[in-house]
């Protein structure tokens, strides 16, 4: 089984800081794309950033020159530097990685439970 585990959210004031990490463990051959995506009431989830195994990314316009995502492929873990927040950036945020299976050697898509990250006052 496999299992991504996110961490760092949380409140902060606009134009402050987070780090978001997520780590993907369990039965794991290699870890393909990663990526952050986010959620709010009503609305779709819709992608933050991603990156590849090689270390390309793209981000969404919203977050271009505020967020930075970087991974450490000897822990299979991703992160999302986010600095200048705004009250808009406020969601739920949710880990996304395409992993190889160690024993099937197939390729499946895995979610995290989503972590939360309000930017208030």
């Amino acid at each position: 089984q496999v299992q991504l585990v996110e961490s760092g959210g949380g409140l902060v004031q606009p134009g402050g800081s987070l780090r978001l990490s997520c780590a993907a463990s369990g039965s794991i051959s290699g870890v393909n794309t990663m990526g952050w995506y986010r959620q709010t009431p009503g609305k779709e989830r819709e992608l933050v950033a991603r990156i590849t195994r090689g270390g390309n990314t793209n981000y969404a316009d919203s977050v271009k020159g505020r967020f930075t995502i970087s991974r450490d492929n000897a822990k299979n873990t991703v992160y999302l530097q986010m600095n200048s927040l705004k009250p808009e950036d406020t969601a739920v945020y949710y880990c996304n990685a395409n992993i190889i299976s160690v024993i099937t050697f197939q390729t499946n898509e895995y979610w995290g439970q989503g972590t939360q990250v309000t930017v208030s006052s």
